[in-house]
């Protein structure tokens, strides 16, 4: 049973207010009241400024320009998604996109094991103890994070190789696939597929001591079987 349906908005002079979701949606034109909106545990529509979606999280956004802000988990987040930089963003979103889908929190940011050494070692020593049971690292031409994310933890960790500009990727993938014996990091494909399965990987982990997060990843593959057709369309029909 979903639980009752809150937001919190935060006015000019930084007040944080709840009240019900049909209220505030009765509010909605007044946006100028509202500098920040949160939704919790609101089902996935879209009302146009904010976006609502569906998460155990509490979702900060920013009504401006509508792109989630911060992330106040009433959950811990139980997937680490790390990058080595911004730029592998649009591939490593599809990461939490694919982990909504199974009902798995998660975090996400941005650590560099050549450039932000310690922002690494810090984050890998606290994962654990904050209840991350995950980490999924993508980086791209000397990837090292992935190899120096397990070095430095024994969670599981899962490396998404980048599409890189001057070998396509496959630097990528041998830099994260060639690990030494006892420093082990689960490799997965170049690119948003490799994104993907990463994310299936870590529920499917996960899973084997949630049922819950069985259910949901039983129920995500059997709409994706469901989603095959059978017989082939003519593309001009």
């Amino acid at each position: 049973m979903i639980a009752k349906q809150y937001c919190l908005f935060s006015n000019r002079i930084g007040q944080l207010h709840r009240l019900d979701l049909n209220h505030y949606l009765s509010l909605e034109n007044s946006r100028n009241e509202h500098k920040r909106v949160f939704s919790f545990r609101s089902p996935a529509f879209n009302i146009g400024a904010p976006r609502f979606v569906a998460a155990d999280n509490v979702y900060l956004f920013s009504n401006r320009n509508r792109e989630l802000r911060k992330t106040l988990s009433t959950e811990q987040p139980r997937v680490g998604i790390i990058m080595g930089s911004q730029s592998d963003w649009p591939v490593m979103r599809h990461i939490g996109l694919t982990l909504d889908k199974v009902g798995i929190t998660h975090e996400s940011r941005i650590i560099s094991a050549h450039r932000t050494p310690e922002r690494h070692s810090i984050y890998c020593e606290s994962a654990k103890k904050r209840g991350i049971q995950v980490i999924i690292a993508g980086a791209g031409g000397a990837a090292h994070l992935a190899g120096v994310t397990s070095a430095l933890t024994a969670l599981p960790v899962l490396g998404v190789p980048m599409e890189s500009a001057s070998l396509k990727g496959m630097d990528s993938l041998l830099s994260t696939v060639q690990m030494p014996g006892g420093i082990p990091v689960g490799t997965l494909a170049i690119g948003k597929p490799g994104a993907v399965n990463a994310a299936l990987l870590a529920a499917a982990i996960i899973a084997l001591s949630d049922k819950q997060v069985a259910a949901d990843l039983d129920n995500f593959r059997a709409q994706q079987t469901a989603n095959v057709p059978e017989i082939p369309v003519d593309p001009s029909e």
